[in-house]
């Protein structure tokens, strides 16, 4: 079947149908999503889902700021029936190093400069935040009660559901193979069912498969994709409000609000790849980590555990806009493990590009060309 569309999305995430949704609601034409699997079956399905306001890059500050704040209002945005399960705990930064206790003075400066409510809180307070965190070597923390965490996949059906009720074609299963130049700035989207649909822009949110799709329009994007684990433990009653995220450990550790904790850590080892398999290794060291500084967690059994994919770049920002050397293919990839949290305004910043509309925010830094000028940004609160 041979069909047209103004825009093709490929990737059903949270990107893909934030950007499908904000193109309809601002009037674009013929919108379609095509995902491979099911939507959320990506990335976005496997994300702890943590959102946070601190930063310690101006930038990253302003987009996180932006998402979380319509967060808090989307479901009612999106006409959604149903809870997004959005759970504003905050987050609590411990610092164990005079360097790191610097570095959070300094990203809390700029925070409150943006109207950030994030504060520093001595180590007496980081203590009653979360009374079973451990005193070791804890000199205080960063903490922010407005950042928290919220059902991905929910997010995800919202944005889905919206935009299908403003016209976009929501297509699953649907896996491209191939994408063809046309004449003028038209491009024939192959799907591996035969099916072809005819395009002037290409959206590419294929999260870790982002460099495949790259390949198909004829363009080597700089991301390679990598492995990070998560488990989740079984329902407690209510002990933690805040997420604690600990640079120090590379731990990031919630409760939902289903009582269960869900926790990870990076792995600087790493390979590239997309392989989503899971090791003892990893239970081992998260294991290790968490009980250090929560030692009540020692009684709380683990339910499982799986691994999603990163899409990394090699400044460990994302890529955003489209793509100089082929007019009509944008990008919203390359995240590096932060995707969900920014959707939102991803969602209206791709949007805003595709129709040559002013955006919200300057994100001219984000763009593909920043790695052939040799302009890479560094992010410092990252684990």
């Amino acid at each position: 079947m041979k069909s047209t569309a103004d825009v093709v999305i490929i990737g059903g995430g949270v990107n893909g149908t934030a950007v499908a949704y904000n193109l309809a609601a601002r009037g674009c034409g013929k919108v379609v999503v095509l995902e491979k699997n099911t939507l959320a079956s990506g990335s976005t399905g496997r994300c702890g889902a943590g959102v946070r306001m601190q930063w310690g890059m101006e930038m990253n500050c302003r987009l996180a700021k932006g998402s979380i704040e319509r967060f808090e209002t989307l479901g009612e945005e999106l006409g959604f029936d149903g809870d997004l399960e959005f759970k504003q705990g905050g987050y609590l930064m411990p610092a164990y190093t005079e360097r790191q206790w610097r570095q959070f003075k300094q990203n809390v400066a700029l925070q409150n400069r943006l109207d950030i409510p994030s504060r520093l809180v001595t180590r007496e307070e980081t203590l009653a935040i979360v009374p079973h965190l451990s005193p070791e070597g804890l000199l205080g923390a960063a903490f922010c009660p407005k950042d928290g965490h919220l059902n991905p996949f929910k997010t995800v059906q919202a944005y889905a559901e919206a935009a299908a009720r403003l016209g976009v074609t929501i297509r699953k299963f649907a896996a491209v193979t191939a994408i063809i130049p046309m004449t003028g700035l038209n491009k024939r989207v192959v799907l591996s069912n035969g099916d072809e649909v005819e395009t002037p822009i290409v959206v590419n949110t294929a999260g870790p498969y982002s460099q495949v799709v790259g390949r198909m329009a004829g363009v080597e994007l700089p991301v390679h994709s990598e492995r990070h684990q998560i488990l989740v433990t079984e329902p407690v009653g209510s002990l933690q409000g805040p997420m604690v995220m600990s640079f120090a450990h590379g731990l990031y550790c919630q409760q939902t609000p289903h009582g269960s904790f869900i926790m990870g850590v990076g792995d600087p080892h790493e390979p590239r790849g997309f392989d989503i398999g899971h090791s003892w290794s990893f239970l081992e060291d998260v294991a290790a980590k968490v009980t250090e500084i929560m030692p009540i967690l020692r009684e709380v059994r683990v339910v499982r555990q799986w691994s999603g994919l990163y899409n990394m770049t090699p400044d460990a920002q994302p890529i955003l806009g489209e793509v100089s050397e082929v007019p009509g293919f944008f990008q919203a990839i390359g995240f590096s493990g932060h995707g969900f949290m920014l959707a939102p305004m991803t969602g209206i910043l791709l949007a805003e590009l595709i129709l040559g509309l002013k955006t919200s925010l300057d994100v001219s830094m984000l763009t593909l060309d920043r790695f052939v000028r040799g302009e890479l940004i560094r992010e410092p609160s990252v684990v």
